[in-house]
């Protein structure tokens, strides 16, 4: 090889190095921008305060009635009109049928008519003058038949006054069992009257919880349907024995109902208060990370998010009671934690903007 194909080698080795050189130089620039560059994970936070939260034991429930009754007819006839229907409020004493009376009030009237001819007869024979004429087995006859005629009129009476069928109590008519015009037996059922204005919801508890149970102890009653259905409730009645059977006692509470928003024989959903700790370290519950059943939060600190292990006490309306890992007036997560790791960057912004970034693009 001549000195020119040498001198040309060298200048290819050379250029092929420098190149080589170059292309090592701008990768290594690009992986160290790219390791340099971080991006801000946006969250939403909240401050750690003070409030009251309580223990609660929660079961279900079936709301009952305290004050039912089912209204029966006395009298056999004819039901010649109804003067309620299902579903209208009703008072103690009010009319709510009435049966065709005229047998009753012709019986009526000729028992009374029986009375009036036989106390004309004692009256006439005691106001004679000659006592001899009169014989004392006959006045002892006209005495008890008096009675019995007496007894006849205000029986008669009594049937006269039942085929106006009333209502035994205050409530709501429930159901109505008969139309006008129908042909009823006696003790025939017409009506089920039932008082809602109170209610009573019955929980069976499990015998380890008769301890911490007292009367007046308060309760939270809501409709499993409708959570917006709630109210306060108390317990008026605890059982003193337990069933063998299941292992349970029953428990009685009595839920005023004025607004009339429950219904007897609802299905609820019942939490007996145990305890109340009040101004204790509260965080919402939805700050909770939960990580094979050990709970930390994520506390800001200078744009980072630092993942602090918690210990967690009573629960109630959507905060939790902090034993802890974290201090009052800190700044924690609230929403987007699960795309958190600890000494995370983040930046925090509002509701809104969470919900925006978070929420999948519709394809």
């Amino acid at each position: 090889m001549d000195n020119f194909g040498k001198t040309a080698r060298s200048y290819s080795l050379i250029l092929a190095i420098a190149l080589s050189g170059a292309l090592t130089a701008c990768s290594k620039g690009d992986a160290e921008e790219k390791k340099e560059e971080t991006y801000a994970i946006p969250v939403e936070t909240a401050i750690v305060t003070t409030g009251d939260v309580g223990s609660f034991y929660s079961t279900t429930a079936t709301l009952e009635a305290p004050e039912e009754a089912e209204v029966v007819t006395r009298v056999a006839g004819l039901i010649e009109q109804l003067h309620t229907e299902e579903g209208m409020q009703v008072k103690k004493g009010q009319l709510l049928a009435t049966i065709d009376s005229r047998r009753q009030l012709y019986q009526y009237q000729q028992s009374e008519a029986e009375v009036k001819v036989i106390e004309q007869e004692l009256e006439r024979l005691n106001k004679m003058t000659n006592k001899q004429f009169i014989s004392a087995d006959s006045i002892s006859k006209l005495q008890y038949n008096l009675q019995a005629a007496t007894a006849q009129r205000d029986l008669a009476k009594l049937q006269l006054t039942e085929s106006e069928v009333r209502s035994p109590i205050d409530g709501v008519i429930a159901k109505r069992f008969v139309k006008a015009g129908n042909m009823i037996k006696e003790f025939e059922p017409l009506f089920h009257v039932v008082r809602q204005d109170e209610l009573h919801a019955i929980v069976h508890l499990p015998e380890q919880q008769l301890s911490n149970l007292k009367i007046d102890q308060q309760a939270s009653v809501s409709s499993t349907l409708n959570p917006d259905y709630r109210a306060s409730a108390n317990v008026i009645r605890i059982s003193p024995v337990v069933d063998a059977t299941s292992g349970t006692f029953k428990v009685t509470l009595l839920l005023p109902n004025a607004d009339n928003q429950f219904k007897s024989g609802m299905f609820t959903r019942t939490e007996l208060q145990y305890d109340t700790h009040q101004q204790v370290t509260v965080v919402p519950y939805n700050a909770l990370v939960n990580q094979d059943n050990n709970y930390a939060i994520y506390v800001i600190d200078n744009g980072k998010a630092n993942q602090k292990d918690v210990t967690i006490g009573y629960q109630q309306d959507g905060l939790v009671e902090i034993l802890s890992g974290v201090n009052l007036g800190e700044q924690i997560v609230i929403r987007g934690q699960h795309n958190l790791k600890d000494q995370s960057d983040v930046e925090v912004i509002n509701s809104a903007e969470v919900a925006a970034i978070q929420q999948p693009v519709s394809k």
